[in-house]
This record gives C-alpha cells, structure tokens and sequence, in this order.
C-alpha cells in the first residue's frame, strides 16, 4: 500500500515529510537512506515523520527526524518550522505544539509562509553537548582540526544535538567538506557533532555554513544557526539577535533574556508524491 508524502524545504534545507497518525510507519535505516539517495529516490537530507501526539501532553503531534545516513536524530530546526507550518494549516491556527525527542517546541505565524518556533534553552554544559571529557564551551582548549584557517578555539552548543561552532575570518575559503567529515566525527564527541563555520559580518549578522551530522554540507541548518548565534553572543562577538545568513537564505535568531532561542524563517512545499 503506497504512503503519500509532501517534499518541503526550509531555505533549501529539504524535507521528506510522511504523515504516520493514521497508520504507522517505522522506517529502517536502510529505507531512509534508499528515501534520501537524490539518484535513485526521493531525494532530502532528511525524512520527517509526524507520529500521534502523546496522549494528555496538548502538543499537535509528534515528530520523529532521520538524516539521509539513515540515523535518527532528537531535532531539526528548519524542518520543525516545515512541519510546524504544516500543522498550523491543517489547524487553522497560529501556533501548533510539536512533541520531539529534544522536547517540547512551539511554532507560530510570523508572516506569509513565515515561522517562529521557540527552539528552548541552549545546553552549554559539556555534559549537554555531549563532549567526552569536560572542557569549557565558550572556547574549547584543544586542537580539532590544523588548518591555520581554524585556529581561534571553537565553542560547543546543544540545541537538542550537538554542536561545534569554529569562527572564521572567511567563510568562502574554510576547508568545510575537509574538515567537516573529520570534526564530525572527532573522539571529543561520542555522538558525533555538526561542524559550523561562521563568519562575523557585523554584531548582527553572520554568515554560515554548516556540515551537518550525518547529511553533509546542506543549503541551511537551523539548529545550527541557533547554536552559532549562541556560541557567537557568548563570546560577545554579536548581540543575542541576528541575521544568519546560509546558502538557502536567512533566519532571525534571538536569544532572549528567559534563555529560550526563537528561530523566524520561511517554510516551503516543493511537491507532494507518494512512497513506492
């Protein structure tokens, strides 16, 4: 029995998105990957899969997230947004509560086709990370990676996975698709960490690129552009508002004085299909 499906992309950050509350779907990570392949499937740099909500948790519904490696991960920021866009539509309303394995997020309208969602509080302890030995996260004290290009110390970030962000003088000449598969999957990070690049344009605004765990080099990575603006106001190189601007686009990230991180861009529907 085929499954329909909607392919959505948050600034190019794209999306498989299966609806599972009726009949439930429990992918392997075989199936994800063979979902993911841009050759021979659908093609995303993740699958989504809204589940029922919890019963007695007044959240909308709960969603489940893998990478195009075919792992499971606890949050996506620009594919909550996608999804939290969906909810509201079928809804009617302006906000929509999404159940993740990182926690409870909350959507709502900020525009056409525009969305917030409060992401929660940053983790910056580096048993929230998690990092294999204590270090301290503003500015790790140990080599990832010699590029002289890398030099100024990294800080870490969980925004509900982890991670690294290294501040760059230029972005455009970082050894991103070098260092990136190496970082990644560094002894320092037992889950193994996104690697973002950052490049401080102004105290409000930053440019960024981000390897993602397990999806590569992607047009946008939300969770990463809240962790880099965090990482960033940390180390008072920003203020706690700016523009993050990625190769699909831009997203308004805040870090509010209650500590909860509110991410504002655009989400998109490409086409709907169904799963062979």
């Amino acid at each position: 029995m085929s499954r329909p499906f909607l392919k959505m992309n948050g600034l190019g950050n794209d999306f498989v998105v299966v609806e599972a509350r009726s009949a439930p779907f429990q992918p392997t990570a075989e199936q994800v990957r063979a979902i993911a392949d841009r050759t021979s499937g659908i093609g995303c740099d993740q699958l989504i899969v809204l589940e029922p909500p919890t019963p007695g948790e007044g959240v909308d519904a709960r969603v489940r997230f893998w990478n195009s490696d075919g792992e499971e991960v606890a949050a996506c920021g620009n594919g909550t947004r996608c999804v939290g866009w969906l909810l509201m539509q079928a809804s009617g309303q302006d906000q929509a509560v999404i159940e993740t394995k990182a926690g409870k997020l909350y959507a709502s309208r900020a525009g056409e086709r525009l969305v917030s969602v409060d992401m929660g509080k940053p983790g910056l302890d580096w048993r929230d990370i998690p990092l294999a030995r204590e270090q301290d996260t503003r500015a790790l004290d140990m080599t990832l990676y010699e590029d002289a290009t890398l030099a100024t110390a990294p800080g870490c970030v969980s925004m509900g996975n982890p991670h690294v962000v290294f501040f760059v003088a230029d972005v455009d000449a970082a050894p991103i698709k070098v260092a990136g598969p190496m970082v990644e999957r560094h002894p320092l990070f037992p889950d193994a960490v996104n690697v973002g690049f950052a490049q401080i344009i102004d105290r409000g605004r930053i440019r960024l690129r981000v390897w993602e765990r397990g999806a590569g080099l992607t047009q946008a990575c939300g969770t990463g552009a809240c962790a880099a603006l965090v990482a960033a106001a940390r180390r008072d190189l920003t203020d706690r508002t700016a523009v993050l601007v990625l190769d699909g686009g831009e997203l308004l990230i805040e870090w509010r004085d209650d500590d909860h991180v509110i991410m504002t861009g655009p989400a998109a529907v490409d086409f709907a299909g169904e799963l062979p």
